[in-house]
């Protein structure tokens, strides 16, 4: 006997009529026509970092390049020293997972199962803090970040205002919670009864048995800090300290426009590479996200 998918938005069974086939059909269509969209402008860009100079001006533009100059990818890598600038992006990132897992872990281990009286009040407050505009705490943080309160500490030129930054994120939170909501309350006071603290619980409990969010999170992080350029570029001043994105914008003034396709390209590649390999993990996340009761 053959079975009858019914999973999704769309079964076998109404897939032969010809009007949800349609529909099907166009919408198929338009988020084709939208992935292109998304996709052209970065491989345009790629594909445009391999040309020689003169055929980089040529009106109009190619987009398959006549010619094709891989070891301009070696060359600016070496003259540039991009190493040292995925260096320190990656040192902004395992900083930054870490604050992330941890603190925004607790938090959410904090409001799923500890529930103290109030927690709810101010589960409230961190998620209407995802509706306010970023630019309003631009101007209060940066004030800290040059005269950290009571330390009157100047963390300028290093990467712990990044990562504390990272510490508070109400996405995470709301994920973690909505995760842990899922780990049996059994388990916790089972954990309890045999005298494991709540900090003790936390670490040899729930977060072993939460692999696929540690993994959602980790790899939503990563991907945000090589697209994250405001906070870097205001608080890494010094050369020596600047991310990938920061160099290419610092240097943008220095490079021709071909070199800095390169230096685009070096930006590029690693989220996509990264995305390409986990997708599956990052879809879960959002699925996690999207199925918070309210």
């Amino acid at each position: 006997m053959k079975t009858v998918k019914t999973s999704g938005i769309i079964g076998d069974l109404e897939y032969k009529l010809p009007k949800v086939k349609m529909v099907y059909w166009l919408f198929f269509t338009i988020m084709v026509f939208i992935s292109l969209i998304c996709i052209l402008p970065p491989v345009w860009v790629i594909l445009s970092s391999f040309k020689d100079i003169k055929e980089f001006y040529e009106i109009p533009a190619t987009v398959i390049p006549r010619t094709f100059h891989a070891e301009k990818l070696w060359n600016t890598w070496n003259e540039f020293k991009f190493i040292r600038y995925y260096v320190n992006t990656s040192y902004v990132t395992i900083g930054t997972v870490f604050f992330t897992v941890f603190f925004n872990g607790l938090a959410g281990y904090f409001f799923s199962k500890l529930k103290p009286k109030g927690s709810a009040f101010f589960f409230l407050l961190i998620l209407w803090t995802v509706l306010l505009p970023n630019t309003v705490g631009i101007v209060p943080l940066f004030g800290n970040i040059v005269d950290f309160p009571l330390l009157h500490i100047n963390f300028t030129n290093t990467y712990w205002p990044l990562w504390f930054l990272a510490a508070v994120n109400p996405v995470a939170i709301l994920i973690f919670k909505n995760f842990f909501d899922t780990i049996p309350a059994s388990l916790v006071e089972a954990a309890r009864i045999d005298g494991s603290s709540k900090l003790g619980i936390f670490v040899r409990i729930v977060l072993p048995l939460s692999i696929p969010v540690l993994i959602t999170i980790t790899i939503l992080t990563i991907n945000g800090v090589w697209n994250d350029f405001f906070w870097p570029y205001m608080i890494l001043k010094d050369q020596s300290k600047w991310t990938v994105i920061v160099a290419i914008f610092n240097l943008k003034s220095t490079l021709p426009a071909d070199i800095q396709f390169i230096g685009l390209t070096y930006a590029i590649v690693p989220p996509v590479l990264l995305f390409l390999i986990f997708q599956r993990y990052i879809m879960q996340g959002y699925s996690i996200a999207g199925g918070v009761k309210g």
